[in-house]
């Protein structure tokens, strides 16, 4: 049980609200973003001090987390369509690179000048080159894929990932399988590194307070990628399941 403040960026989003549920749970004094003053009354439910401010206003995040005196901040921003909507994807993927790259810039940008300690991020697991599964964390993202998509996905990984690693602080990067589970739209794992929710948010609960600097790899034991780094160093299980879960 801890009763530290941590500052946890997209705390509204599909991962944010199940893990805020944990770190409550545990004891922390959890502040949540969110851009939409309407879903504050949703974070107040979970427990969470509602935090209304946009990761571009680089001014209004660092006047936000030197504010709650976190030395403990999550990154689970991200800007996809419910459910992935096909229709609305390739406009969603764009913006969701700018968040990557900018977003998390601002983040890292604010966090250090709050003196926070450690920061853990979102990243993805199907980002990898084409190559010999299963991947781990060494293995080279899809960079060059001939697929404008797939290129624009790996290069905000990377962005994003470059951030947090080179930030002046411990940084834990997770790259997360395919999600499913409540609220995200689907309800079976997925071929090729499957992921629940719940399983996300614990992975990113565990990294508040173990793990050296670095990347892990964090889905369901398929064959796509490597996970015995995150269940060594992490103490992971992708078992792990809310009580609602």
């Amino acid at each position: 049980m801890s009763d530290d403040p941590v500052f946890v960026a997209g705390a509204s989003g599909v991962i944010g609200r199940r893990l805020c549920q944990l770190l409550v749970a545990d004891g922390y004094t959890v502040f949540g973003t969110t851009r939409a003053p309407e879903r504050a009354k949703a974070l107040e439910a979970l427990g969470v001090e509602p935090v209304i401010v946009n990761v571009f206003d680089l001014p209004a995040l660092r006047a936000s987390i030197a504010a709650t005196r976190s030395r403990l901040v999550i990154h689970q921003l991200t800007d996809l369509p419910p459910g992935m909507d096909p229709a609305r994807l390739p406009e969603a993927r764009v913006r969701n690179a700018r968040l990557r790259d900018v977003g998390t810039r601002n983040l890292v940008d604010a966090a250090a000048a709050a003196g926070v300690g450690r920061m853990v991020a979102q990243s993805i697991a199907f980002a990898y080159a084409p190559g010999s599964e299963p991947y781990d964390e060494t293995a080279p993202l899809d960079l060059g894929a001939g697929d404008e998509a797939a290129a624009l996905n790996a290069r905000g990984v990377e962005q994003l990932e470059r951030a947090v690693l080179g930030a002046p602080f411990i940084g834990i990067v997770l790259r997360y399988g395919k999600l499913y589970g409540p609220g995200t739209g689907f309800d079976r794992p997925a071929p090729h590194a499957p992921l629940h929710v719940d399983a996300a948010a614990y992975a990113a609960r565990l990294a508040l307070v173990v793990g050296e600097r670095g990347v892990y790899n964090v889905a369901e034991d398929d064959g796509a990628v490597r996970i015995d780094k995150a269940r060594k160093y992490l103490g992971w299980d992708p078992a792990f399941r809310l009580s609602d879960g």
